[in-house]
């Protein structure tokens, strides 16, 4: 199929745009498309800017740290490369392991805000994963073993507190 514009290179473009309801299809060829005023797409879309990494990150970190934190945050500066967290936001790279130190309230509520955590739940790798396993277990009986006090349920707590002994045991 010929091009729509020139009729003379092979069409290897199919554009359907759709404004205020009315829509236009074309196919067209590259040189073509990248020349035609109508079918501009960079300028139109914007296709090349607003889905990099840096506009992501900077949206959800503007999202999540509301507006009043955020211009505090935005001063924060790392004390060992002078690092601004205004920077960090518009690049999306920190300037060094510092970095996490000082901008850590802001990445972990994003963290959390787009995974739901701030830790790694997820596979553990069999051959070394044993210890990593039993401390997981520990953590969350500990929990259990509040939650059983605090309701004063202590038959509960006393069989909670014998497998978190029995569980360190196994460890050494």
């Amino acid at each position: 199929m010929l091009c729509e514009l020139c009729r003379q290179n092979e069409a290897t473009i199919h554009i359907t745009k759709i404004v205020n309801g009315v829509k236009k299809e074309a196919n067209i060829c590259s040189k073509c498309a990248g020349n035609s005023e109508e079918f501009n797409l960079v300028s139109d879309m914007d296709i090349i800017t607003p889905f990099s990494f840096q506009n992501i990150l900077g949206g959800l970190m503007d999202y999540v740290n509301d507006t009043s934190k955020s211009s505090r945050i935005a001063e924060i500066k790392c004390e060992n490369c002078g690092a601004s967290y205004r920077e960090f936001k518009e690049k999306g790279l920190l300037g060094c392991s510092e970095c996490y130190k000082y901008f850590s309230p802001a990445i972990l509520s994003v963290v959390k805000g787009v995974q739901g955590n701030t830790e790694h739940i997820g596979k553990i790798p069999k051959r070394s994963g044993k210890d990593l396993v039993n401390k997981n277990k520990i953590l969350k009986l500990k929990e259990e073993l509040q939650k059983a006090i605090a309701l004063e349920e202590y038959e509960k707590a006393a069989e909670i507190r014998d497998k978190i002994r029995d569980i360190d045991k196994e460890n050494q």
